[in-house]
């Protein structure tokens, strides 16, 4: 078990516990009331109940479990290597496979992919963290770093803290965005209405994402994004700030007759190249990971349409 202390934030006093604790850990909420119920989060010694309304002199006790990170030796289907050397490695994620382990999460991920293939990765970070410097969502494919030595894995923290990696990614919008180009600056937090979701709110992170069309398609657009921060879901939610959710993204407002008509089963999005200062040699190296089938077969239609 590892236990976390947690002084209780004034953006979630007054709230119920299992909705507040959902949003401070990240976790769904029945996964949060789950752990609850267990006697799991104490304050003041005294265990506490889904329904008890957080003071913001609390200091919350939670004993969370450690992650099963040993999986039975299997090659993650369609996980390619773009890159490998002693000090990092650059996998090929395909959509369905999480970053690494977490609470809720029982199918594959990338960081136990790699363990149960023989790759050795850095020990640095929390357990079901080791290695992993950034993620990619479940639902999104392409490029992703995970760092094999101890030296690699602090100076890629620190490349992605001072936004020092290049970050190109490919989406197909529904409609044309206008103007064509440009920046979409706005802040990032949990939706009010959703503990699996988020949106734009004034109390959000800051987060700012650059995009060019590149191809004009009918009532679609595929564009080049390039994220200056990294928030969760920042290219999904901005896209669809603007009435133009990614094609396929049904869960921020895409059409799902066109997601049928496509016979794409998650959000048209790609983390299509990855660039950095390698941080051994100190070379530049930059990958590029082709379009799985399922984009490229929607993003054919698209243009026979």
């Amino acid at each position: 078990m590892t236990t976390r202390f947690l002084p209780v934030p004034d953006g979630v006093s007054g709230m119920r516990l299992d909705a507040a604790l959902a949003r401070m850990l990240g976790l769904s909420r029945s996964a949060a009331a789950d752990l609850i119920d267990d006697g799991g989060v104490t304050s003041g010694g005294i265990v506490l109940s889904k329904s008890t309304k957080l003071d913001p002199e609390m200091l919350l006790e939670v004993s969370l479990p450690e992650p099963k990170l040993e999986r039975k030796p299997q090659v993650i289907p369609g996980m390619g290597i773009l890159y490998d050397d002693d000090d990092l490695v650059i996998v090929d994620k395909p959509a369905g496979v999480a970053a690494h382990p977490s609470l809720g999460w029982d199918g594959p991920d990338v960081a136990s992919g790699l363990a149960a293939a023989g790759y050795r990765i850095s020990t640095s970070g929390a357990p079901e963290r080791q290695g992993i410097v950034s993620r990619l969502d479940v639902g999104t494919s392409g490029a992703m770093v995970v760092a094999k030595s101890e030296r690699a894995y602090s100076a890629l923290k620190k490349m992605f803290k001072h936004r020092e990696v290049k970050k190109v990614y490919h989406a197909v919008t529904q409609g044309l965005p206008e103007p064509l180009s440009g920046t979409i600056e706005a802040p990032i937090g949990r939706h009010p209405g959703s503990d699996w979701k988020f949106a734009v709110t004034s109390s959000g992170r800051h987060a700012v994402t650059h995009y060019e069309v590149i191809e004009v398609l009918r009532s679609a657009a595929l564009a080049e994004i390039h994220l200056e921060t990294g928030r969760t879901h920042q290219i999904r939610v901005h896209f669809a700030a603007l009435k133009h959710p990614l094609v396929g993204d049904i869960t921020y407002g895409a059409d799902p007759t066109v997601a049928a008509r496509l016979g794409l089963e998650r959000q048209w999005l790609h983390a299509r190249a990855l660039g950095f200062t390698h941080p051994v040699t100190g070379d530049w190296l930059e990958v590029t990971s082709e379009y799985p089938a399922e984009l490229a077969d929607a993003l054919q239609k698209l243009r026979e349409w």
